[in-house]
């Protein structure tokens, strides 16, 4: 059973349109274990469901792993990304989480990217793979 998502042309199957519409009302990141939680009444009981729904989730762009909380959370920005779900066509994405509410704001800045990409070229350094965190206060939780 598949399911179309909105708007990305790519098509889901039950379990993984399980995981990405729990982490899209979840309300924050979300480990493995509290989606499985979460989706119990859903007829997922086994974490190894949770794990290949977010490893695919995770693959086409859907779903992003934050390194730091062991957690994921859904893209704030599906749509933009490019064939294959292989980053984002704006660049590198960075988080902002929340120390005390959990929030995680995601945003790209094209000078970060640049940055990055030159010291990498000029370090002749080959980035696999590059996660941006960025853990503080929320404006809502400091006022």
């Amino acid at each position: 059973m598949t399911q179309q998502h909105a708007g990305a042309g790519r098509k889901l199957t039950r379990n993984q349109t399980l995981v990405l519409g729990a982490l899209h009302s979840g309300g924050g990141p979300a480990s493995a274990y509290d989606l499985l939680d979460r989706l119990r009444d859903e007829g997922m009981r086994n974490p190894l469901q949770i794990y290949r729904a977010l490893n695919a989730l995770v693959g086409q762009g859907l779903v992003h792993r934050l390194e730091s909380l062991n957690a994921f959370v859904a893209c704030a920005h599906p749509h933009e990304h490019g064939e294959g779900g292989e980053g984002h066509d704006h660049g590198l994405i960075a988080f902002a989480i929340c120390g005390a509410c959990r929030s995680v704001e995601e945003f790209s800045d094209p000078e970060i990217t640049r940055r990055l990409a030159d010291w990498a070229a000029a370090h002749a350094f080959r980035p696999d793979h590059t996660i941006l965190e960025m853990r503080g206060t929320c404006a809502a939780c400091r006022g």
